[in-house]
């Protein structure tokens, strides 16, 4: 083994026991050489591992996709709905009543913090949509917090009550029908957490460690965790899926930056890594030890505009800031090639993606006239924010801002761009809207158009991902009447007028769909692409 090979893994090695020693109650953590423990380079740390209060894959790799199940998930590596906690669901022929029905001899985490005495029940599927749905839920109150998929999808007001039939049987009532309610119950935000936890916590007056130190029925049970540096994990030796945790130790080195990133998984300090740069590809592929799982990413990477402030709550505006952007531009330096220039607020392979549809010429000349015309002949300045962290949909968002910056800048618009530690930058925008335009964007979470259209665009949002602080009525009512109809004509007829108002009002410009690759270690088997832009490791396994 090469000595710089050796030092990297012993590196990693004394890093693990420092947790350990910390964590008295966890078992000697095993190094990187040991064949049952992986380790996955990260991009940075979660913000909290309760999947309900978070919004991104950095959150969900960490908490939904490790530690915990929801009632119906995606088969690994597709958009395909199964059973998981629920083992089947009936519905009701006017799509508002939705009955699920539960597994049995599930069996929530063993820690040191916590200790079930009964398996999984309807009452832990009550814990967790009553204290998102009622603001005056008893755990609610003691630790206030938002849901922002639960409102972002509309569920805080269409969702009228949970009943529990019987100890193996929940019932959701809705006000309004909804044809993806299975779908949307699929995604993260939806993860199950223990009443009997909870119920624990609350007594302790410590509601806010079921966002620190979490406990689920997932594959991976969830030991400690060290804020940049480390998260551990260990395989659930009980999982209710029978030779899917193939893995003794799980460890997460948070890694922010893409070269360390790709040195580590070199030198074998990991198994597998995160979001590449462009550049890093032709390493990997160079390395005979290394592969790359890719496919074209279910993403799209754009920048919003908060129509909340003024001059981008003119349309003028949005449209002459769109028509500056040189896409291509930004897709040869910042993707290298590795991905397409975005039209529509959805990628190609979504189906009711409407192909008719064209972009505003790239024509700086005539977006400086629409400047001049909606009354800003010298322009104006403005914000542009700017993530610090790779993305699947964005490999380098400070490059990108810089190419904007001085796309605007021929039509007069001075953009300061602005950047915030990512948990940050995500609270700052989605609570407190205090950008002017910002990067971002979004891997399809469900499969369904309305996760493009309604919770990014949608008026249930604009206090969530909703990052364009956009609601028009009419693009609104087209987004409720494609939930209700299950007619798939009907909702591709619905979305594609939608996409036409998005086009005009131009909330957000959309840039790119990215191609996504995943590097690895080519003695990880089983690891798959994840359309979902997600990062599972059950079933995974090392030579």
């Amino acid at each position: 083994m090469p000595a710089l090979h050796r030092a990297l893994r012993t590196s990693l090695c004394a890093a693990s026991l420092g947790v350990a020693a910390a964590t008295s109650t966890m078992s000697a953590p095993a190094c990187a050489a040991d064949a049952k423990t992986l380790v996955f380079c990260s991009e940075g740390s979660p913000a909290g591992f309760d999947p309900g209060q978070h919004t991104t894959s950095t959150d969900f790799d960490a908490s939904s996709n490790t530690v915990y199940n929801e009632l119906v998930e995606f088969h690994r590596g597709t958009l395909d709905p199964e059973p998981a906690l629920a083992t089947s669901w009936d519905v009701s022929a006017d799509q508002r009543t939705y009955t699920f029905h539960l597994r049995r001899g599930v069996r929530f985490h063993t820690t040191a913090w916590f200790k079930p005495t009964r398996e999984f029940d309807a009452d832990d599927v009550l814990f967790t949509f009553n204290r998102m749905l009622n603001p005056d839920d008893p755990f609610r109150k003691a630790y206030p917090t938002s849901f922002p998929y639960f409102s972002d999808l509309g569920f805080d007001k269409n969702l009228e009550h949970i009943d529990k039939v019987d100890d193996y049987t929940v019932r959701f009532q809705l006000k309004q029908p909804d044809v993806i309610f299975v779908r949307n119950l699929a995604m993260n935000f939806a993860s199950i957490l223990s009443a009997e936890y909870a119920a624990q916590l609350s007594a302790a007056h410590r509601e806010a460690d079921i966002n620190q130190l979490p406990v689920g029925t997932g594959p991976f049970v969830f030991r400690s965790y060290q804020k940049d540096a480390l998260i551990r994990y260990d395989g659930n030796p009980n999982y209710w899926r029978p030779g899917e945790v193939k893995l003794a130790h799980l460890i997460f080195s948070i890694t922010p930056d893409p070269g360390v990133r790709i040195q580590k998984l070199a030198s074998g300090e990991c198994q597998v890594s995160v979001f590449p740069r462009p550049a890093d590809l032709e390493v990997v592929k160079r390395n005979p030890d290394l592969t790359l799982v890719s496919g074209v990413g279910f993403n799209v990477g754009f920048v919003a505009y908060n129509t909340q402030h003024t001059p981008l709550d003119r349309v003028e505006v949005r449209q002459a800031l769109d028509m500056a952007i040189d896409k291509p531009a930004i897709i040869k330096a910042v993707f290298a090639g590795n991905a397409t220039v975005a039209t529509n607020p959805m990628p190609p392979s979504q189906w009711s993606y409407d192909k008719q549809l064209k972009d505003a010429p790239f024509d700086p000349a005539k977006a400086k006239a629409l400047l001049a015309k909606a009354g800003f002949p010298n322009g104006f300045d403005i914000s542009l924010w700017a993530m610090p962290v790779q993305r699947p949909y964005n490999p380098n968002a400070q490059l990108m801002a810089q190419l904007i910056q001085q796309d605007w800048a021929t039509i007069g618009v001075r953009a300061k761009i602005v950047s915030y530690e990512w948990g940050e930058y995500n609270r700052r925008a989605k609570q407190g809207g205090e950008h002017d335009a910002i990067l971002y964007g979004w891997s399809g979470d469900n499969g369904d158009p309305d996760n493009w259209l309604g919770t990014l665009l949608g008026c249930e949002a604009v206090h969530g991902s909703n990052l364009s602080k956009w609601c028009d009525p009419a693009f609104n009512a087209l987004i409720v009447k494609g939930r209700e109809s299950s007619d798939l004509a009907t909702r591709t007829q619905l979305y594609e007028q939608a996409q036409v108002i998005f086009k005009q009002q131009v909330p957000y410009t959309p840039i790119a769909h990215s191609i996504v690759s995943l590097p690895a270690s080519r003695r990880v088997k089983g690891l798959v692409f994840s359309p979902l832009g997600s990062h599972r490791f059950d079933g995974v396994s090392l030579d």
